[in-house]
């Protein structure tokens, strides 16, 4: 798999580097992917100390030469999976982004109207708003 991975992927050694090094921080612990388990037990959530909720996950991390937003994309009725390609980064205007979590109608309301409300201000203030 790796040398097929090789074969398929292009040298970018041209292309500038936004992140010379990513270093992300694990617990001070011989085993880190171990740690939540002791405390969410995914086959049984009955007998866990902590009750996994399940929903939406978005993710924002700020870095210093910009923003990475992530989502997942999958939508459900009740126990039913409508959709595994859901676009749930919303561009709330050039430089603000939002991300959607819950009913798709109230989304889209609250999107139009954080929208609508951005722009009142660059209207008012002749600026637009501050991030």
């Amino acid at each position: 798999m790796n040398r097929l991975v090789e074969q398929l992927t292009e040298d970018k050694t041209d292309e500038p580097q936004l992140c010379k090094e990513l270093h992300f921080e694990l617990a001070p612990v011989n085993d880190p992917l171990s740690v939540g388990q002791q405390f969410i037990d995914v086959k049984s959530e009955k007998e866990a100390m902590v009750q996994v909720a399940h929903g939406t996950t978005t993710l924002a991390f700020k870095f210093r030469e910009g923003v990475l937003v992530a989502t997942d994309s999958r939508a459900t009725m009740g126990n039913e999976i409508s959709s595994q390609t859901v676009k749930k980064v919303i561009e709330i205007n050039d430089r603000l982004l939002g991300t959607m979590a819950g009913g798709a109608a109230d989304c889209s309301f609250w999107g139009r109207v954080l929208g609508m409300e951005c722009r009142l201000y660059e209207l008012r203030n002749k600026k637009k708003i501050s991030v």
